[in-house]
């Protein structure tokens, strides 16, 4: 059936945003609530939320989806989930235990190119991955002034390069055996600093007939913004039997607008994100793969709350959780590559570069071996 559904309650830092927010849109969403630090999540959690959205910076993820769990919420985190395998586990196991939703935004997943690319592969037509190169190079007002807040001793490639590292473990699967990762500084912090500019990620899987693929990853939030394309991003893969070329920046429309293009307007466009529209009937929709991740997880609770009779509800949970695309407990080898590449990437800041993170060897699940170091450090000792 129809569900009726709507936003109750907004928590942030300071709360101006939300009202900003509500004063556009009140004539669309009605009243919500707002809540402001101190103690903006406990308020929204009492404020009677049947499902929470985690959008916080990176780092701050797991305290808030962790509260929401708790409090027995169905939860989405935004990408990435979190930053280490142990913080994965407590969630998953307190979603387990509270019997309700862990899910995860990967709306890369939903984009219609890499449908296609998933679907190639799937149906046999591109044959045994062999390598890729991804990037995703944001402006400089994403380092300088949108996210300024929070960027100190940050890095981009845990901000979005998880995009890919999704796209490739869902699409190809696989076994994570290498990670390895290099960056510049100097731009955002100092270079000496442990804020990036730039990364450089490299991934080595495994497939079941023993061989191998690597893929590199590179990042950053320093183009400038004044270029054509809000983010430049693109892929490549080749397989044995043939090459995807995709880019998610040129899909084919330009515009150029007096006094508005490059920096209110974008020469280059993705309408298919997050477009806002005027219909054929008059209406204005926003709409986009950017919005349909969020939208599926919401008919998923519908689903595993209104879908059939209440003694069903623990089959129907079961059945959503199983979807590999955004469940939580599918996001370890995603989760995995970033705890490596934080670890990393840390060792560099303090003048030990070059290290490489070994995955479910003899001595554990993430495990770090750092040159001139004869004992390696164990990051996460379970297998992953």
């Amino acid at each position: 059936g129809v569900l009726d559904v709507r936003l109750a309650a907004v928590a942030s830092r300071t709360g101006r945003r939300a009202e900003r927010y509500l004063q556009e849109r009140r004539d669309q969403l009605g009243e919500f609530a707002s809540f402001a630090e101190p103690g903006s999540v406990a308020k929204l959690l009492e404020h009677g939320v049947d499902f929470v959205c985690v959008a916080t910076p990176d780092d701050r993820h797991f305290e808030a989806a962790q509260a929401a769990l708790e409090a027995g919420k169905h939860t989405l985190i935004e990408k990435p989930s979190v930053l280490s395998l142990d913080q994965l586990d407590e969630l998953c196991r307190i979603a387990r235990e509270n019997n309700v939703l862990a899910k995860v935004v990967y709306h890369k997943l939903l984009d219609p190119d890499h449908k296609k690319l998933r679907t190639l592969v799937v149906d046999g037509q591109l044959q045994h991955v062999n390598h890729g190169y991804c990037s995703l190079l944001e402006p400089k007002q994403i380092s300088g002034s949108q996210f300024a807040e929070w960027i100190q001793g940050r890095n981009p490639g845990t901000y979005v390069a998880v995009h890919y590292l999704k796209l490739i473990d869902f699409s190809f699967g696989g076994k994570l055996r290498t990670v390895t990762c290099t960056g510049q500084r100097g731009i955002v912090g100092p270079a000496d600093g442990d804020t990036w500019d730039s990364t450089q990620l490299r991934l080595v899987y495994e497939y079941d007939d023993g061989r191998q693929a690597a893929f590199d990853i590179h990042t950053s939030w320093v183009t400038p913004d004044n270029f054509p394309g809000y983010v430049e991003q693109e892929v490549q893969f080749r397989f044995d039997n043939g090459v995807w070329n995709g880019h998610s920046r040129k899909r084919g429309v330009e515009c150029t607008v007096e006094g508005k293009t490059p920096f209110e307007l974008k020469i280059s466009m993705n309408n298919h994100y997050n477009g806002t529209f005027v219909e054929p009937d008059g209406r204005r929709t926003q709409r986009g793969y950017g919005i349909e991740v969020i939208e599926r997880f919401v008919r998923e609770v519908g689903y595993v709350e209104f879908g059939g009779p209440s003694d069903e509800r623990p089959q129907r949970l079961e059945e959503i959780r199983s979807l590999a695309y955004n469940d939580l407990s599918a996001d370890r080898q995603v989760v995995a590559a970033v705890q490596a590449m934080e670890a990393i990437l840390a060792r560099h800041a303090a003048g030990r570069p070059d290290s490489v993170v070994r995955v479910n060897d003899e001595r554990g699940g993430l495990v770090l071996y750092e040159p001139g170091q004869a004992t390696p450090e164990v990051l996460y000792q379970p297998e992953v």
